[in-house]
Formats: C-alpha cells, structure tokens, sequence
C-alpha cells in the first residue's frame, strides 16, 4: 500500500467527540458513575451468565445463548468454568470456587483425541488452573502440604501444558499452532503460526517452571521469544504469521492488533515478573519501532515489515489493550490519548468493532461484529488505577449499560454480530466471564484484594522456608488470569536464591534497626542501579540472568479472531468472504 499523511483530515466529528470528552462536565457527570450500584450491576451480569452456562451448557466449553445449550470450542475442558473460577473469589464467592475446584478436580481429562490451539489451551485453560492453583489458600480451599509448589490445580496445569510441548519441537524452536492432546503435532500440520501464538507463553510457562522446579516450560517459551527477535525486520518490526520450520515471514503485516498483540504485552509482563531487564529492552526496542513507522495521530495502523509502508489503515478491537500496556510501562500521557480515540469509537457504535476503517470512520465489511471483548475495558482498568480519571469510570458505565441493552438474552449474553442493527450470534466466549467481567469489576472496585498495595500479606511456610503470598503486584496473563509474582520465589530449590533472601533479610534488619533505608540493597558487587533503570526496565534478581537450556522448542497458537494467515497475506483484509 501506498504511504499516507500522518494526519486524518476526514475525521471532524471523531474529533470534536474527543473535544467533548476533554471539557469539563458539570453535576454527576463530573463525579462520574455511581460505583457501588455499577459493581453490583456487574456482579448481576456475572451470575446471569454464569449460572445459565451451568444449569444449560455444563459440561460443554461454552454456552450457547440462543439456544440455551452448549458446545465444545477449544477442546474439550468445561473450558468455561475453568476460565470463570478466579472471577468467582474476586467476585467474593469462596464457596462456589471451593465447589467449582472439585468438579475441575472429578471431570476434566486432558487425555483426548482432541486437535487444540497451543495458544489458547496455554492461556484460558493453564493459564485459568495457576491462577485459580495459587488462590486457592486465599479461597478457603484445604491446601495440601507443600502448597504453592503442589496442589492439584498444579498438577493439572503441569499436565496440560506438557500436552502443548510437542509443538515445540521444530528446528527454530517457534511452536506450531495447534496440537493432538493425545498423539502430539499432527502429520501434515501446517507450519504457518501467528506471531502471538508464539511470544505469548512466558508468564505461565516461567510460572510453571519456578513452582514445579522444571525448567523445560520457561526454557521453551524463552526460545520462541527469543526466535522471535532474531527474526525482526531491518526496521524493527515483526509480521503476523512466520513458518515456524523456515522462519520466513508468510504474511508481512507489522502492527499491534490481531496475531501479534500478546507477544508484545508478554514482553512487558514477563519482564516484570521474572525482573528481567532483557525482555524489557526488547519490547523497548519494539516500542521504538512501532511509534516511528505504525503511530499516526495517537491511531496505531499496519504497516508492510520490511518497508513501513502502510498496508491497512485499520483499527482492530483486540489493539484496545494497548494503552493498558504503555500506562504498565508508565507512558500514561500517550496512553490516554489512545485510548481516548478507542472511545470515540464506542460511543459511535456501543461496542468495538472487530476492524474499524480509520479514514472512513465505519467499520469493515465482514468485521462489523463485537463478541463482548475485553480489551477496552482491561485499558480502563489499568489507566484507571494510574490516573483516577472519572470518565474511565463512565467508559465502565457505556460498557454496561450497551452489554445490557443489546447482548442481554434469557439465557445469558450473546456475540454481537453486527454492531450496525444489534443483530446476535449464538455464542457466550468464556473470555466475556473470565475478562469483560473481571475488568469492569475491578474498574468499580477500587479495594478488590487484586488491587492491595502491599499493606497486608499471608506468610505460608513451605518446604523451601518463608514464602510472603496475596501482598499485590498481580500480573494479569492475557486471558486476565492474576498470577501472584510473589509466588516465583516460593519453591525455589537454587541455593544461591535462598542465600540471596537470607541476605535480604539480614540486611533488612539491620537497616530496621538504624531507620535506614536504601531503594535497593548493594550486597552483591556491582549493584549499584535503582531498582529500574531509566528506561523503565526491571533488574534482574541479584545481577544474575537464569540460563536457558537450549534442548527444547516453544510452542504456541493463534487468537480467537478470524484474522488468519490467508486473510492477512498481502494485507487484503477487506477482500475476504468467510
């Protein structure tokens, strides 16, 4: 495609919309919604939908609305529940988690002849067992001895994530993207993975490793992501599909929508759980890279790889996580004003489009459609924490008030197939109650125990001595499972990290004597940095970087979004008949 001006003269009414947004209100608008109620109105959508699922669609995947039955989408996991149990305690319902944990325990085999997405079955079903595994203690849950580093929700997020290891194996160390639950990578699979299928497997696979004590599943998921670096344009930039035998770039469209968009968010992520400072100048690298040649006007658009050029002028409802991931790396100012054009689209319509034609202002032919994402609302979360700007709060509102008005069924909530006349689809995606939900829920309770501060905290022992656990920091993974950073270093069975704590505490107790305390302890030789360097990049743990073993491959599958290889190649999005 042709390049284009860096600004948008066809846009006057999107702007005199983000005008509107900036003038002050007056009355209660200026105060913003009413929060409890718009909590409990969550809530109430919550156990609609949630009970429905239940009562018609257990123990198929998901529910379908419509019909009032259920069907089986990503495998065959009562994927549903297991994505909605972490929601159920933040919601405050320790007994149905306590009851939910159980049936998991009694029903779900991963021992099937199924053909399942690598990408989706790391992060909805292992993603959903860690967390649901490390908040068990705070949800009543008689937890085993040894417990964070065993447990049964472990167990079983160990068992599914080493049916995913298989595709893995491939000589770039890049996974395919889906996989035999029983027999492994399917003769005759196809090699083309989406780039998100294979940088978006560090925050649960490094999780895995460090409570279970093997290293094989960060080792995998640091190989594909470092697989993905090396194979960066000139420019910087990555595609939206690669061969993960050849490494050569099947679809060349760079940008941070569809395909690509949770290998850059788990960049940031794993950098901040595992403090390491490599992943974070990565992403700083792409960051660089995607403000020079994709940034036009606070509107992020694709661009060819290699030459910058851009190939579609469009805006995806799955980039809306964005402004969540810069106000993560503290560049709240360019994240408001994002996210502030995001808006304007929902307001124009009551919901995101799946693509948004940026010039033309309406959505795409074929991509009219909302299935209750969560990206916007996961955004408004974040900015919301950073900046307790009230119209986040009644972006919250929108939210509700459109899901209500429009997806609303007797027997749950529906896909929105066509923004345009509300027309519905006959699906409730497991993501609208482990997501959509948690997100607006969170945005309208602001002392939800995910948000502590640090303040108050468990001490668990374990076999590995003193293990602080629920003080906050929480990393979302991309299906909004919180994973407890703080957890990483329970199990550890590496001596000098147990030295390493030692001399922390020693010497944090020598400080507490003399009232004396430092931003960041100088015990080992050369540490002398802040505790972020100026770039915003976490230190690794005491100066140290953990070896990868090399031995093994990574593997990884492409997002819930019809945005696939074959519609993607030469960017010809709007030519495509499914």
């Amino acid at each position: 495609g042709a390049d284009m001006p860096r600004s948008f003269g066809s846009l006057p009414c999107l702007w005199a919309l983000r005008l509107l947004a900036l003038l002050p209100g007056s009355g209660a608008a200026a105060r913003g919604p009413d929060v409890v109620s718009y909590r409990e109105r969550v809530r109430a959508m919550f156990y609609h939908a949630y009970e429905h699922y239940l009562e018609s669609a257990f123990p198929y995947d998901e529910l379908r609305p419509l019909t009032c039955d259920g069907q089986d989408t990503w495998g065959s996991f009562s994927l549903t529940l297991i994505d909605a149990l972490d929601t159920l305690l933040i919601l405050g319902n320790v007994s149905e988690f306590q009851r939910v944990v159980n049936v998991l325990q009694e029903g779900v085999d991963f021992d099937i002849d199924v053909n399942a997405s690598v990408f989706e079955t790391n992060i909805r079903v292992v993603g959903g067992l860690l967390s649901a595994h490390l908040l068990s203690k705070k949800a009543g849950v008689a937890v085993e001895a040894g417990w964070p580093c065993s447990g049964p929700l472990l167990r079983m997020a160990e068992e599914a994530a080493r049916k995913l290891l298989p595709a893995f194996q491939t000589p770039t160390g890049m996974p395919y993207g889906t996989v035999n639950l029983l027999h492994g990578v399917n003769p005759g699979e196809t090699p083309v993975t989406c780039t998100a299928g294979i940088g978006t497997f560090i925050v649960e696979f490094a999780t895995l490793s460090h409570l279970t004590g093997d290293p094989v599943f960060e080792d995998v998921a640091r190989k594909a992501l470092k697989a993905l670096w090396k194979n960066r344009s000139d420019i910087g930039l990555v595609g939206n599909h690669i061969d993960v035998i050849t490494a050569k770039w099947v679809a060349q469209d760079a940008g941070i929508g569809a395909g690509v968009d949770s290998y850059f968010e788990y960049l940031v992520k794993g950098a901040i759980l595992l403090q390491d400072k490599e992943l974070m100048s990565m992403f700083l690298e792409y960051n660089k890279a995607i403000k020079n040649y994709t940034k036009f006007d606070d509107w992020y658009l694709w661009v060819q790889m290699y030459k910058g050029t851009v190939s579609m002028p469009v805006f995806q409802s799955l980039e809306a996580y964005w402004p969540g991931l810069q106000s993560l790396i503290g560049d709240v100012d360019n994240a408001m004003r994002t996210f502030l054009n995001y808006y304007t689209v929902w307001k124009q319509f009551g919901g995101l489009p799946e693509f948004y034609n940026i010039p033309q202002g309406y959505t795409v032919d074929k991509r009219e459609g909302y299935p209750l994402r969560p990206e916007l609302i996961e955004s408004a979360m974040y900015l919301y924490r950073a900046t307790r700007d009230p119209m986040l709060l009644e972006l919250g509102r929108d939210v509700v008030e459109s899901i209500e008005k429009i997806s609303k069924v007797d027997c749950g909530f529906a896909t929105i197939k066509d923004l345009r006349d509300h027309r519905l689809d006959n699906r409730m995606e497991s993501f609208f109650l482990a997501e959509t939900v948690k997100y607006l829920y969170l945005l309208f309770d602001p002392d939800n125990f995910i948000h502590n501060d640090g303040s108050a905290f468990d001490v668990v022992m374990t076999p590995y001595g003193e293990c602080v656990l629920y003080a906050g920091g929480y990393v979302f993974n991309t299906e909004a499972h919180p994973i407890d950073p703080a957890a990483l270093h329970c199990c550890g069975k590496r001596k000098e990290e147990q030295w390493e704590m030692e001399d922390l505490m020693q010497e944090f107790y020598s400080l507490k004597k003399t009232k004396k305390f430092p931003l960041k302890r100088s015990s080992h030789p050369g540490e002398g940095e802040s505790a972020q360097d100026p770039e915003g990049a976490p230190s690794e743990k005491g100066g140290e970087k953990r070896s990868s073993k090399k031995n093994t491959h990574s593997l990884l599958s492409c997002p819930s979004q019809s945005f696939n290889s074959k519609l993607a190649v030469l960017g010809q999005v709007f030519l495509d008949n499914t």
